[in-house]
């Protein structure tokens, strides 16, 4: 039995959830906005009160496969039109800037050109100045987890973490373990 899928979701106040019988489509609104997310037929979404309950029919192993997915899927959608999703990325180097200037996020990587990114639907740039560790931060925010999750891996692509001194583009708390440089090699 799944562990994930057997959980109940608690569905606040403000959201509304409606499942389309034909189609198997889930569909949360909520204050920050809709989501819209289909799930495997073998699959049946029942809503008792202020609870949701994702159940399978069957033990067949498509269904198990599905089962946890689904709940977490309709989990995450609850969540991200209530709170919102963000994902924190720190720009660390000499010299290695963003600025957000309307829905475009603008990165200084030591490239011979700024890289622009620009914020699909739903999803908002923020940038901010960490005045202690001299980094810069910048926060992917939006109603989509998976979404805000592909914009902050691919803002990441732009500048991954070098192995040698650190610098790069890195998830806030990523550990980025240092190697040894020639000099420190060569002492042994």
């Amino acid at each position: 039995m799944s562990r994930i899928g057997i959980r109940p979701i608690t569905v606040p106040a403000k959201v509304e959830i409606t499942v389309d019988e034909a189609t198997n489509v889930v569909t949360v609104s909520g204050p920050k906005g809709a989501l819209v997310q289909p799930i495997s037929r073998l699959l049946t979404v029942s809503q008792e009160g202020a609870e949701l309950k994702v159940e399978r029919p069957n033990n067949l192993r498509e269904a198990r496969s599905q089962h946890g997915l689904a709940r977490t899927l309709i989990a995450n959608m609850v969540e991200g039109v209530t709170n919102g999703h963000a994902k924190t990325l720190d720009v660390i180097g000499v010299g290695y800037r963003a600025a957000a200037a309307g829905k475009n996020l603008t990165l200084n990587m030591g490239y011979s050109h700024p890289v622009v990114i620009e914020a699909p639907d739903g999803i908002n740039f923020e940038v901010k100045a960490d005045d202690k560790t001299r980094q810069t931060q910048i926060i992917v925010s939006g109603i989509d987890k998976a979404l805000v999750g592909q914009v902050a891996a691919d803002i990441r692509k732009v500048r991954k973490p070098e192995p040698y001194k650190g610098k790069g583009i890195r998830y806030r708390g990523e550990v980025v373990k240092i190697k040894a440089g020639k000099r420190a090699a060569a002492k042994k």
